[in-house]
C-alpha cells in the first residue's frame, strides 16, 4: 500500500459507513506497513467472505478471496491461521446486507 495502513483502513471503514454498512477494526496490526484482511459478512445470506492483498501475474497489486464464501466460523479460522504467520496483520470486519466489500482497488475476477 502506498498509504500507511492505519490511514487506508480508516478510509475503508468510512466508505463502508457512507454506504450504509457497519465496519470495524477487529484487530490492529502495524500502523505503517501491516497487511490487511477484509472480512465481509452478508447479513442477508448469513455468509462471510474474506479478501486479502496479493499480486497479479503482471506484478500489479490486487485483492483476492483465498476461500469461497461460507460460514463465518470457517472464515475466522482461516484469519486466525494467517495471524499466526503475520502478527502485523490488520483485520477489518464489514457487515452489509448486500455483502459489499467497499474495496476501491482492483479485485481479482470472480471474487
Amino acid at each position: 500500500m502506498l498509504l500507511p495502513t492505519d490511514v487506508w483502513v480508516a478510509a475503508l471503514i468510512r466508505r463502508a459507513e457512507l454506504g450504509g454498512a457497519f465496519a470495524t477494526v477487529a484487530r490492529r496490526g502495524d500502523a505503517r506497513a501491516g497487511g490487511v484482511l477484509v472480512k465481509v459478512f452478508d447479513t442477508a445470506t448469513r455468509q462471510a467472505a474474506l479478501y486479502t492483498e496479493a499480486f497479479g501475474p503482471d506484478g500489479t497489486r490486487l485483492w483476492i478471496r483465498p476461500l469461497e464464501p461460507g460460514p463465518e466460523g470457517e472464515i475466522d479460522a482461516f484469519a486466525a491461521r494467517q495471524l499466526g504467520y503475520d502478527p502485523d496483520l490488520w483485520v477489518v470486519e464489514i457487515e452489509d446486507r448486500e455483502g459489499r466489500h467497499f474495496l476501491t482497488e482492483a479485485v481479482a475476477p470472480g471474487t
